[in-house]
């Protein structure tokens, strides 16, 4: 990747332009009223807002961890979520022109992050400068070959493997392939109909139809109304999408409408085809704007300004977390996914997903389905392949949808965003199932606002085909080289890419060469301790537990709402839970989350990374996850040292295995939080702080949580 030095300091990008700057801006480490901090420059990209300081660099073996694009001290202009300036310790929302300048600078992130600048040392046209910069290029409309995205890729040479072993869904024989893959290619077809987008612009230029499906009809209504396939089950049953019609329309329209619908129902319904079942996700789900609504105010928990906004929200913490309703809303699409996958597992009925444009919820559902019932899609490239296929070609409107442009909050939803907190859910429940690991989501959720990849910042195929041609005086170049974010090699070292992959997965085992019984392993839910129910005191605190509950009692809260007695599932969907839930879990076989109450929880690393009180120093998950890379490497080794004694000179294709020395001094949140911070309390009054340390009853009084110390990466 091309860097060039400015100053002998700050690394810019090919393409990426110093727009302003001013020294002697002072960022504070941490809000916590002592004023701790270091001094620097802060500069404003056409990329990225960056804090230049001298002491930012770190020892050998943490660097090697860190993301080679986006910089500990570095905010894509995508990322930034909004700013505020304090006048007179007033906070105040900072948009468009500004008549006075602030004496400090907050910016809130959407990958969580908060960082404070106090202005009143710098000089006054510097404030004004960088402030105006930063707020215009980083908070107003703009268009969208003005992304740092079409910079870059105009200047940069792509010589990276993009593809990396995903499917890209780009050509005809890649959707051949994946029917072939799901034994769906008897009773499906790939078509061309839509080449050159003559049917539809939404659409992909390739795509999977029934075979009883004509061009003509897909024709027709632009594509609308017709079953569109997403993946094939074992036993033939298959997943369908349909984008729905227009629900305001004149009687004429509207009843040639229904008859269209009613033939292709018909047509679709007979054998060699299952029967039918049809789900509008608009009437079972929630919308988009109550899933906005619910993570704008979940996520307003993790943004915290200093650590006596942190603790004075402790008293009342789960409660605003039930408030939020997102981990409801997690629940309900998780159940809706196991819905649909009992009817194509035990009904041996298709299903055909109905939304007004088939690419918001049922990009969700479709995928979370292929997660639980397809142990492909529970590969790194398989998930990558997923991703491709449902919301890249399928038109997942991510510039829109992630407010990339500023153009309009309407529009905004954190959908692809829901998948992964629904995917994680998963994860951490079966981690022996998934290749991948949970720092592999985190980072796949940071990369959403990386503007150097093309993956999540168009809203469909079409729009990237026509903005991938140069403007006419720069035609003689050649059309734009977007960068894919699949490429992991572009953001990190090996060695933190090893971090992606999980070292206790269970790979499908091959053909069995011995007919020796293996151990199955034991159930997840019956490796975790029960809930422990304790007197509790309404002063009693979350967050002023011992350090060492602190995680499992976020993650293990009980939730007596989320189990609605109202909205219980009906007894055959309840009976297909029940009984799978009752026997061992095939890893390499259909997959059913646990969705009661407590088993939904926080994604503690993505939404607790940044956040110091919340770590856990030299434990959690990364502890053991030290050991069993140690392991790993002692068993590497032998192995080695026995081919060389045996002459047996193999070469193996074996992953590197990051060194994690030293784990004691690292956070639990590693490798985002990489090394241990100074602990620092509460600003309270110190009579108050000495009172809650010396209340014996106060430690002894918990919050009900569950044990998580079984649980692995």
């Amino acid at each position: 990747m091309l860097l060039v030095m400015l100053q002998a300091k700050c690394l810019l990008y090919t393409g990426e332009l110093l727009l302003c700057e001013a020294n002697t801006v002072y960022k504070y480490i941490q809000e916590d009223g002592s004023n701790r901090g270091t001094y620097g420059k802060l500069v404003c990209t056409n990329f990225k807002i960056a804090f230049l300081d001298e002491d930012s660099a770190s020892d050998d073996n943490e660097s090697q961890f860190k993301n080679k694009i986006v910089g500990e001290n570095d905010i894509t202009l995508q990322c930034v979520d909004q700013i505020y300036g304090v006048y007179d310790e007033k906070k105040k929302l900072l948009t468009g022109q500004l008549r006075k300048y602030p004496e400090k600078l907050i910016i809130y992130c959407k990958d969580l992050r908060v960082f404070h600048f106090c202005l009143r040392y710098t000089k006054e046209e510097e404030v004004k400068r960088i402030v105006s910069g930063i707020v215009h290029h980083s908070q107003t409309p703009k268009l969208l070959k003005r992304l740092f995205l079409f910079s870059y890729a105009s200047a940069a040479p792509n010589n990276t493997d993009g593809r990396n072993q995903t499917v890209m869904f780009d050509t005809l024989e890649d959707w051949r392939d994946e029917l072939e893959r799901t034994k769906g290619n008897v009773k499906y077809k790939a078509v061309v109909t839509n080449e050159g987008y003559r049917v539809s612009e939404k659409l992909p230029l390739y795509f999977v139809v029934p075979i009883c499906v004509s061009e003509e009809s897909i024709l027709k209504f632009q594509g609308r109304g017709i079953p569109i396939w997403c993946w094939s089950c074992h036993n033939g049953a298959a997943l369908l999408k349909m984008s729905a019609f227009p629900k305001e329309q004149d009687d004429s329209t509207s009843q040639m409408q229904k008859a269209f619908l009613d033939g292709i129902y018909k047509t679709i319904s007979k054998p060699p085809y299952e029967l039918l079942k049809t789900d509008d996700l608009s009437s079972s789900l929630p919308s988009l704007q109550d899933i906005q609504t619910a993570y704008t105010r979940f996520k307003q928990l993790f943004l915290i300004d200093n650590s006596t906004d942190f603790w004075a929200t402790d008293v009342k913490w789960f409660s605003l977390l039930e408030s939020t309703n997102w981990l409801e809303i997690i629940r309900r699409f998780l159940k809706k996914a196991i819905e649909v996958a009992e009817c194509l597992e035990r009904q041996h009925t298709n299903v055909l997903l109905i939304e007004e444009s088939a690419t918001d919820l049922c990009c969700v559902i479709s995928s979370l389905v292929q997660v639980m019932m397809d142990s492909y899609s529970r590969t790194k490239s398989g998930f990558q392949s997923l991703i491709q296929k449902e919301w890249v070609t399928g038109g997942h409107g991510f510039l829109d949808r992630c407010n990339h442009l500023h153009k309009t909050d309407k529009e905004e939803a954190p959908v692809f965003l829901l998948l992964l907190n629904c995917v994680w859910q998963l994860v951490q429940q079966y981690p022996p199932a998934f290749e991948f690991t949970e720092t592999y989501l985190t980072v796949l959720s940071d990369s959403l606002y990386v503007p150097i990849f093309s993956t999540f910042f168009f809203n469909s195929q079409h729009q990237k085909d026509t903005n991938t041609v140069r403007d006419s005086f720069l035609i003689q170049s050649g059309p734009f080289k977007f960068l894919t974010v699949w490429d992991w090699s572009v953001q990190f070292e090996p060695k933190a890419q090893a971090l992606l992959s999980n070292p206790l997965y269970a790979e499908k085992p091959k053909p069995d060469k011995s007919q020796r019984k293996t151990t199955r392993f034991k159930h997840q839910r019956q490796l975790s301790l029960p809930l422990t129910q304790t007197k509790s005191s309404p002063k009693r605190g979350f967050f002023r537990e011992e350090t060492d509950h602190l995680i499992k009692n976020l993650l293990g809260k009980r939730i007596g709402k989320f189990i609605n007695s109202s909205d219980e599932p009906h007894n055959s969907f309840r009976e297909f839970y029940d009984s799978w839930h009752s026997k061992p879990v095939d890893y390499h076989g259909l997959l059913l989350p646990c969705i009661d109450g407590p088993e939904i929880k926080v994604w503690a690393q993505r939404y607790l990374r940044w956040i110091p009180e919340a770590q856990l120093h030299g434990g959690g998950t990364i502890a053991t996850a030290a050991k069993i890379l140690d392991l790993m490497e002692e068993v590497q080794s032998l192995q080695v040292k026995m081919d060389e004694e045996h002459s047996q000179a193999i070469s193996r294709d074996v992953q590197a295995v990051p060194m994690l020395r030293n784990s004691a001094r690292l956070s639990s949140l590693f490798p985002f939080a990489l090394h241990q911070r100074q602990s620092i309390k509460p600003a309270l009054p110190t009579s108050t702080w000495k009172d809650l340390e010396d209340e014996d009853d106060l430690v002894k009084r918990d919050d009900e949580f569950v044990d998580l110390t079984g649980d692995m990466l």
